[in-house]
């Protein structure tokens, strides 16, 4: 028996709202990285991806494109602007577009140790990922990439003079670093990632500057002799995503979300810590010399770097607030 027409328009549009509130409410996420899959970032990121499926009953899902598959950080962030990817695994600096007070942490010499950035990073990551967020990125986890120092395939480098004469690297489509060298009087030679490998042992490029993880990791440690003995500045990997895309679920789903993958990034900055402290072990018995500047070379570039930092801040790159804010936190921490 045929049910009446007003029947069957009350059973349609149940129908209809059951479909429209699963569309809005479940989502795969696409996610890229260059963490090559069996990394510890991957195996992280795949464990809290699951925890979230498991928590979420299914309405949150993730699919990760491990290894730059999709390409360096620029690429990804195409994709994600066309909708192709709804988020990756960064480097901070690659979307520094979206805040610029990012470089805070990237000022050159201003931190002497893993004391001093533990303490910085406790009073202003949540000010720093509120700043992506008014921009349009949602910070689900930061990880430290560490220390990057100045590691050369040719000669020592321990002053400003040397360093001006090499052939040195700079990410493609970093602004944050071309700017870095430049304040050194360098001209940049931009490249991929994964050119900088082929770039040293052809000698395109001979002179880098990298966390010693990372120098591992892409195996660069392999072309070079020298390393500075200086840590120039701080680095961290975020994991991140499209704010618009992230706020179609649900808000108790958002909350796990966040909760899960920033624990996940927490374990990751931690191990990163310890295996930052091994690998500069690993590369000296590996045969790289470690070059310390003098005092007077490390004044000169100590004079360099706090023009430089000043720059930015005079450019109006940089917040002058969160300058005299980190200023006064490494003040307090000292005197402790």
């Amino acid at each position: 028996m045929i049910k009446p027409f007003s029947q069957l328009i009350h059973v349609f549009l149940f129908l209809f709202l059951l479909v429209g509130s699963s569309s809005v409410y479940s989502k795969t996420f696409k996610f890229a990285s260059l963490s090559p899959e069996g990394s510890d970032w991957m195996q992280k990121m795949r464990a809290g991806a699951k925890e979230i499926k498991e928590r979420t009953k299914g309405r949150v899902k993730f699919k990760f494109y491990p290894g730059g598959v999709m390409g360096d950080d620029q690429a990804v962030l195409r994709k994600i602007r066309i909708g192709q990817l709804h988020g990756g695994a960064l480097a901070g600096g690659s979307i520094m577009k979206a805040n610029p007070d990012y470089r805070i942490y990237s000022l050159l010499l201003t931190y002497k140790n893993q004391g001093e950035i533990d303490y910085i990073r406790q009073h202003i990551d949540v000010d720093i990922k509120q700043g992506f967020e008014e921009g349009g990125f949602i910070i689900l986890g930061m990880a430290e990439s560490g220390f990057a120092y100045s590691m050369s395939s040719k000669v020592p480098i321990s002053n400003i003079k040397q360093l001006k004469h090499q052939k040195v690297w700079s990410p493609s489509n970093d602004k944050l670093s071309q700017e870095t060298l430049q304040s050194f009087g360098v001209t940049p030679i931009p490249l991929p990632y994964g050119d900088v490998l082929a770039g040293l042992q052809t000698g395109l490029i001979d002179t880098v500057a990298m966390s010693p993880i990372g120098a591992i990791a892409l195996q660069w440690y392999t072309q070079i002799k020298y390393l500075t003995d200086m840590p120039l500045l701080y680095s961290l990997g975020i994991l991140t995503i499209n704010k618009k895309s992230f706020k179609k679920i649900k808000s108790s789903d958002q909350k796990i979300v966040r909760e899960v993958m920033n624990k996940a990034f927490a374990a990751i900055d931690k191990t990163n810590r310890k295996n930052n402290i091994e690998a500069l072990e690993v590369l000296k018995k590996s045969g790289i010399q470690f070059i310390k500047p003098s005092k007077k070379e490390y004044q000169e570039w100590s004079d360099f770097a706090k023009n430089a930092n000043k720059n930015l801040v005079n450019s109006g790159n940089l917040d002058v607030k969160l300058v005299n804010k980190v200023k006064q936190l490494l003040k307090d921490y000292r005197k402790q």
